[in-house]
């Protein structure tokens, strides 16, 4: 019998700030501020007691979320 094992990786901050392209500031902020208005959400985490970890699988969603296709509207090209 075949089985698939599939494995989850957790991130520590520090390697989730590499791997997204974002600064490790950028990640307590929005963890700590939640939603705002005209600023990126951040990525899904989770914590293990008072440890923060990000999944690989929940970051490939989040940057596949803030992909841009072919290019931008006027109104975006303004504020890029």
């Amino acid at each position: 019998m075949h089985t698939e094992h599939t494995h989850k990786r957790a991130y520590t901050e520090q390697e989730t700030a590499a791997y997204i392209g974002m600064s490790r500031s950028f990640l307590r902020q929005s963890r700590m501020e939640g939603h705002r208005l005209n600023r990126t959400e951040a990525p899904p985490f989770i914590k293990i007691g008072r440890a923060v970890r990000y999944l690989k699988e929940d970051l490939d969603n989040w940057l596949d979320q803030h992909r841009k296709q072919a290019h931008l509207s006027y109104g975006e090209r303004e504020h890029a």
